[in-house]
C-alpha cells in the first residue's frame, strides 16, 4: 500500500513542479478577450460565471444582451439588485425566428452594440460581456471589422466575453480563451420546457 502512497506522492510532485515552472513564466498581465461558443447550453451561464467572480472582487461589471429580451430571466431580475457595480441592459426583441424581419434584428443589433461601445469605451468598467453577439455577427448584422477593432482598441486591462455560436474564425483568432461547448444531451429535444432558474 506504501507503493502506492510513493507513487502517488512522487507523481503530484512532477505535476507540482511542471506547473510551478508555467506560473512562474507566465508574467504578463492583461485584459483577457474570452469567447464562449458552441451549440452546447452553458455559455452565457459561463460567462455569468465570471461576471459573478469579478462582483467578488469588488470589480465592475457590465452586460449586453444583443439577441435576449422576449423573456424576463433570473439573472436580469438580480442584476437590478447589484447595481450600480452591475450595468445590465437587455436589448434584444428575441431569437431571429421570433422577429422575422431582417432591418428590425439588424437596428437592434445596433442599438445594443452602441450601448456595448459605450461601455467598452468607458474607464469605470473592468469586464463587459457582449452575449449573444456571435449570433448578430452571424447574421451580418454588424460589420465584423467594426467589431474586431473596437475589441482590440479597448484599454489594456479591460477583459470582454463574447458569447453565442458560430463564432467568427477572425474572432476566434483575436480570442486570448476560447471555449467551444459541446452539445452531449439536452431535455428540450426529450420535449422538456425550459425551466425556470435552470434556462432562463
Amino acid at each position: 500500500m506504501s507503493d502506492v502512497h510513493d507513487e502517488h506522492r512522487q507523481k503530484m510532485a512532477r505535476r507540482k513542479e511542471a506547473h510551478d515552472l508555467k506560473l512562474a513564466a507566465a508574467t504578463e498581465e492583461k485584459g483577457l478577450l474570452v469567447v464562449n461558443t458552441g451549440a452546447g447550453k452553458g455559455k452565457t451561464t459561463a460567462a455569468l460565471g465570471l461576471v459573478f467572480r469579478a462582483l467578488g472582487h469588488g470589480m465592475r461589471v457590465g452586460v449586453v444582451q444583443f439577441t435576449k429580451g422576449a423573456i424576463a430571466t433570473g439573472e436580469a431580475a438580480l442584476a437590478q439588485k447589484l447595481a450600480p457595480q452591475l450595468e445590465w441592459h437587455t436589448l434584444g426583441e428575441g431569437f431571429t425566428w421570433d422577429t422575422q424581419d431582417r432591418e428590425r434584428d439588424v437596428a437592434a443589433a445596433r442599438r445594443a452594440w452602441d450601448t456595448a461601445v459605450r461601455l467598452l469605451r468607458d474607464p469605470a468598467f473592468d469586464l463587459v460581456v457582449l452575449d449573444e453577439l456571435n449570433i448578430v455577427l452571424r447574421y451580418d448584422y454588424l460589420p465584423l471589422a467594426d467589431v474586431l477593432a473596437e475589441l482590440a482598441a479597448r484599454r489594456p486591462m479591460l477583459h470582454v466575453v463574447v458569447t453565442g455560436r458560430n463564432a467568427k474564425p477572425e474572432l476566434i483568432d483575436a480570442a486570448d480563451l476560447v471555449t467551444d461547448m459541446t452539445l452531449v444531451k439536452h431535455p428540450f429535444r426529450s420535449g422538456v420546457r425550459p425551466q425556470k432558474g435552470v434556462e432562463f
